[in-house]
């Protein structure tokens, strides 16, 4: 049983005040010297101890709270891990207010920019709420709580009906694929966005949130990266949504969202906002599965550390054998696309795609296509290395006036999605 504060010792009392200056924290303290946190905050009080604002975490142990977040852990492992309680009972607190339409609601006080970062990290984590972009703060004299005050996109009544509109959706889209493995999942819900979604330019505000690709088919980076873990969450597929900094010295001018998913104990990136900007008639999978060294060949580092990705082998490419190392294996695939006059997507991992053995990966194709009384149009996702051949029928006055495809400057240079503002 905690002990009374009126029953401690002067000397107790003293360390406690002690511990407490010295930065330990009010639990720490409370769990060692077997003394309820009501009890020391009156012990504190009582020995006129300034007490601290919401400054009882370090930003060390700050970081590793979002870090832990951010990689996935759970409640209770970031509690384990961390030793850190505000930021679980702010994140509970904003979660459970936001979700019951709240219009204020307290939260143990912290610094604004740590209750900003939570509520980002509370909507990340939860796509469902896409009606809460912004949260004011309000601060009562001799308090120890802040007052939350959510900005809703819409009037509580609509917010009800999108809610009812979104889940029923979800659920829908979910249940055609609920006895699959997890990467038929995955394929399924990438696909399904690159299928059905077109990028919003004129970047609504709707379409960085789930209502944007799953209400009105558009949605930006944001948007779809949140619509592909909701869709992860219902199929019980482990996925998180990570942000990349903008960099203007490379013209990048926005941040970017994309996912992380785990299939079986492996963790994959996932971008299906960078495949479904490379084309508007062919389903790519560029982005699908790839490791930390891919995704970051044209993709800026994550603002947070991240789960590391080490492993390509569930690369789409790759896993249906379209990942090549030889030139003669190539320019047989492409005899036999042209003949089905059908696409052919492959990838090149026969060393470094240099201009060299792109030459001559596109004399092989040229020749093929040939062959077969066709044309080939080619172009490049060149960090990738993914070629992409569509095949037309070739007469022969187009045929004495087409360009050589050996020309490497005549190929098309494909340029993925680069993100968006958040």
């Amino acid at each position: 049983m905690a002990t009374r504060g009126r029953q401690l010792s002067y000397e107790l009392e003293q360390l406690i005040c002690e511990k407490y200056n010295n930065g330990i924290l009010l639990r720490e303290i409370a769990e060692k010297s077997h003394i309820s946190e009501v009890t020391i905050m009156k012990v504190l009080r009582r020995n006129k101890v300034p007490l601290r604002q919401g400054k009882q975490v370090s930003s060390d142990k700050e970081k590793l709270v979002i870090d832990l977040y951010k990689a996935g852990g759970s409640i209770a492992r970031i509690k384990t891990e961390s030793g850190v309680k505000s930021e679980q009972t702010i994140y509970h607190a904003i979660k459970t207010g936001v979700t019951a339409l709240e219009d204020h609601f307290l939260v143990p006080y912290a610094d604004p920019a740590r209750i900003s970062m939570i509520f980002f990290l509370v909507r990340l984590d939860c796509p469902e709420i896409f009606y809460a972009v912004t949260v004011k703060l309000r601060k009562w004299p001799q308090s120890d709580n802040l007052e939350i005050l959510p900005e809703y996109l819409f009037d509580k009544k609509t917010i009800r009906q999108q809610q009812k509109a979104m889940s029923a959706r979800v659920e829908k889209l979910a249940r055609a694929v609920s006895t699959k493995t997890e990467l038929e999942k995955e394929l399924y819900i990438h696909d399904f966005i690159c299928e059905n979604i077109h990028y919003d330019k004129l970047k609504k505000p709707y379409s960085h949130e789930i209502i944007g690709p799953l209400g009105h088919g558009v949605g930006v980076c944001e948007g779809i990266a949140k619509s592909v873990k909701v869709l992860c969450d219902a199929l019980g597929v482990w996925c998180i949504i990570v942000i990349s900094e903008a960099n203007p010295k490379k013209k990048i001018k926005y941040r970017h969202a994309w996912n992380i998913v785990k299939i079986g104990k492996t963790y994959y990136h996932l971008d299906a906002t960078f495949d479904l900007s490379l084309s508007k008639t062919l389903t790519r999978h560029d982005y699908f599965n790839l490791s930390d060294d891919a995704i970051f060949r044209d993709h800026e580092p994550i603002m947070t550390d991240h789960v590391p990705c080490t492993d390509g082998s569930h690369f789409y490419y790759l896993e249906k054998k379209l990942s090549f190392t030889k030139q003669e294996e190539v320019k047989k695939r492409a005899a036999q696309a042209a003949k089905k006059k059908k696409p052919f997507l492959f990838h090149w991992r026969g060393g470094y795609l240099t201009r060299e053995i792109l030459k001559k990966l596109l004399i092989g194709i040229e020749e093929a296509a040939k062959e077969k009384g066709k044309q080939a149009k080619v172009s490049l996702n060149w960090m990738q290395a993914v070629l992409c051949v569509e095949f037309e029928d070739m007469d022969e006055a187009v045929a004495v006036s087409m360009q050589k495809s050996d020309d490497v400057d005549n190929v098309e240079i494909e340029q993925a999605n680069e993100g968006e503002l958040l």
